[in-house]
């Protein structure tokens, strides 16, 4: 008993960390890699696919990071953050990657970090998303406002930090920014799983056939209407219908992601590990001359390069790989948690040998 005739209170246990969000991150971050992959394959095979997989996966990662971005707000602490895990980054890997496509691979790329290549843009887009977090979330109609905006930015968005990119994704990171815990849990359920199961059939169905609607092109959400052979108003009824391809097959996606614990669960902490060296084997292999050969064996190159995106993927996210190569990620956090492990080590040798 205490002092006060009531029994010590317990220490709170933490809560368990949810295994169904690390499990669609890493999902979603391989599919990325598979996505990425398959370009080196032949279009007239890869094409119903690619197009099936861009129509929800992209946007589903971006409704995941909006909803993992919920706590961003102005803060000393939150601005440090993003420019440790965001801002470094960017400025590291759009080099580190240049170099190896310039220098390796022989390509012109121009405006370096003005213009973000290649995956690169998602870093860009992050930075910008949590800048509109706090505003976002006051709101009340955020995801019609952000559909309205992205609907908009078709015709005038610049290539300028791929703000066009921003733009026309901010619906997905708007939405994802709406759903709570129970959102997720109501989506678990034998109903909604055969629900998904329907929707993802049908989409991939509809994907068979897209090109006679619209082009690849549109699932990037990047490209100016007037790129396309639209009217304005043709362009901006494809975007919103795009748009909610994107979100019917992201909630589709969701029902089937495993809500307990699996063998890729810890993987899933590492999604930008993979997500930011996955792209060095797929250009080396397009500098090896390896769509020679995929060009005359493309179903063989497919049945090939699923697998190894995969295991790529997957050995990128093994936790002795991720944990050397997120010191390249953050080297600030890095840096600072050696020179306090020294410091602590210093000190405690210090009291074991006692007064001099």
């Amino acid at each position: 008993m205490s002092a006060t005739g009531t029994a010590p209170k317990k220490p709170a246990r933490k809560k368990a960390r949810d295994p169904w969000y690390d499990n669609a991150k890493f999902i979603l971050v391989a599919l990325v890699v598979v996505g990425h992959a398959w370009t080196l394959a032949p279009m007239s095979v890869r094409e119903w696919p690619y197009n099936f997989l861009y129509l929800w996966h992209v946007p589903a990662f971006v409704m995941i990071t909006g909803y993992l971005s919920r706590s961003f707000e102005y803060t000393r602490d939150r601005f440090w953050s993003l420019y440790k895990t965001v801002v470094v980054p960017y400025v590291l890997f759009e080099g580190l990657l240049a170099l190896f496509r310039i220098y390796v691979g022989g390509e012109d790329l121009r405006n370096l970090w003005a213009n973000p290549h290649w995956p690169m843009w998602y870093l860009s887009a992050l930075f910008f998303w949590r800048l509109l977090t706090p505003i976002l979330k006051r709101l009340r109609w955020r995801v019609l406002v952000a559909i309205i905006v992205s609907i908009g930015a078709g015709a005038r968005a610049t290539d300028f930090l791929d703000i066009a990119r921003v733009l026309g994704l901010l619906p997905f990171f708007a939405l994802g920014l709406r759903l709570r815990p129970y959102h997720f849990e109501a989506l678990r359920t034998r109903r909604a799983r055969a629900v998904g199961i329907a929707v993802m059939v049908a989409l991939a169905g509809f994907a068979r056939f897209s090109d006679r609607f619209f082009a690849t092109e549109w699932l990037y959400y990047r490209s100016r209407y007037s790129d396309f052979e639209s009217s304005d108003l043709q362009a901006a009824l494809i975007r919103a219908a795009v748009i909610a391809l994107g979100m019917a097959g992201s909630f589709a996606f969701f029902t089937l992601v495993p809500s307990r614990r699996t063998w890729f669960t810890t993987l899933g902490s590492a999604s930008l590990v993979v997500y930011l060296f996955h792209g060095f084997p797929i250009k080396a292999a397009e500098y090896a001359g390896f769509t020679d050969w995929t060009d005359q064996h493309g179903v063989l190159a497919m049945l090939i390069l699923t697998p190894l995106a995969l295991a790529w993927a997957t050995f990128l996210s093994w936790r002795p790989v991720s944990t050397v190569l997120s010191r390249m990620i953050d080297p600030i956090s890095y840096l600072q948690d050696r020179q306090r492990h020294r410091t602590e080590n210093r000190l405690r040798r210090r009291a074991e040998s006692g007064p001099r």
